[in-house]
């Protein structure tokens, strides 16, 4: 619908005004097709010809009243050719500019508003105007809630908070339930990802080229688990435990596995986290004296919620073979790790 024409200033062009409400337009469009006229008989000479004409309309009417027509019937209000959606377009920046300088009073006049603005700056007015009673206001007895103006007297804080409360629980049933598809989801297909590796497995045997494929597929997965945990840093290298215990081992497995370790290293790495396994230049602390200033340059992978880190070969592949080796080290530690 247009705009009222009484509350414009000054006498508004009827060129201005939308054919079907009469207002002033409002996000106008125009009819920019050509359509065809019936045909005319024209006779030569005992020939019949027929010629169509075409014309173009030009009408603009407002974009909600022309949309709300069109679903009546497919005609022009005015002429009544035949007219779609697609035959509407933009009208002329001319007539955008002679709209836009037409003053008109704001919505708000009856609530005590007595601004007159151009067009133009109409809507970003009614946003901000102080008079309007749907603007949004804080309410001040403490729910926190934003509330249009005309409503604050008839609001109630713990009706308003009940009400959240079931919106909130009844949202987070349906996210239980969506979590469960999903996760339902996810484990038939880590079964069938599972299944597959078996497959690359038992074809690597006997064929090189799965063998070279499934070797690809197993150090990419060790890649993407490595970039999920965080960077850590030692700030006490002396700390280190190079003989863990049983015990001490079975739970740095634990948390490696509820990291989401590819299941192909686990075992590796828990072998590598004794000293008796560790390459030449970590087997002894002699050696490992010597070379404390080289620890500096490992790259290591903090195991979440544990005093240990991964050393893994591919992040530190500009180590060399007397400290480093594949798939990598866990390193545990009594203190001294952020």
């Amino acid at each position: 619908m247009g705009y009222d024409v009484n509350r414009f200033q000054g006498e508004v062009d009827e060129e201005l005004t939308c054919p079907i409400c009469s207002g002033v337009l409002e996000d106008p469009l125009q009819v920019c097709c050509l359509y065809a006229l019936p045909p005319v008989a024209q006779i030569y000479i005992c020939h019949i010809h027929f010629r169509f004409q075409a014309v173009m309309c030009e009408h603009a009417f407002c974009r909600g009243c022309i949309n709300e027509w069109l679903t009546r019937q497919p005609t022009c209000p005015v002429d009544r050719n035949a007219l779609t959606t697609a035959n509407l377009r933009a009208v002329p920046r001319i007539l955008r500019n002679l709209l836009s300088r037409l003053s008109i009073t704001c919505d708000n006049a009856p609530y005590g508003c007595s601004s007159v603005l151009k067009l133009d700056a109409y809507n970003s007015h009614l946003e901000e105007c102080i008079h309007n009673p749907k603007r949004p206001f804080p309410c001040e007895k403490g729910c926190g809630f934003d509330i249009p103006k005309d409503e604050l007297k008839d609001h109630n804080c713990v009706r308003e908070l009940r009400t959240l409360i079931v919106k909130q629980t009844e949202k987070m049933g349906e996210l239980k339930t969506e979590i469960t598809d999903q996760q339902l989801t996810i484990n038939e297909l880590k079964r069938e990802l599972q299944l597959f590796k078996d497959f690359m497995r038992a074809m690597r045997v006997s064929n090189p080229a799965m063998r070279a494929i499934a070797d690809q597929m197993e150090r990419d997965e060790v890649i993407r688990w490595s970039s999920t945990l965080p960077r850590a840093r030692v700030t006490r290298w002396g700390g280190m435990i190079s003989t863990p215990d049983d015990a001490l081992q079975l739970m740095i497995k634990r948390a490696l596995s509820e990291s989401g370790c590819p299941p192909h290293i686990l075992d590796s790495l828990m072998e590598f986290c004794h000293e008796r396994r560790w390459p030449r230049g970590l087997s002894s602390l002699e050696t490992r004296q010597t070379n404390r200033r080289i620890y500096d340059n490992y790259v290591c992978r903090r195991i979440p919620g544990k005093q240990a880190v991964l050393v893994l070969s591919c992040d530190n592949l500009h180590m060399t073979e007397d400290v480093m080796i594949d798939p990598g080290l866990v390193m545990i530690f009594a203190h001294g790790i952020e």
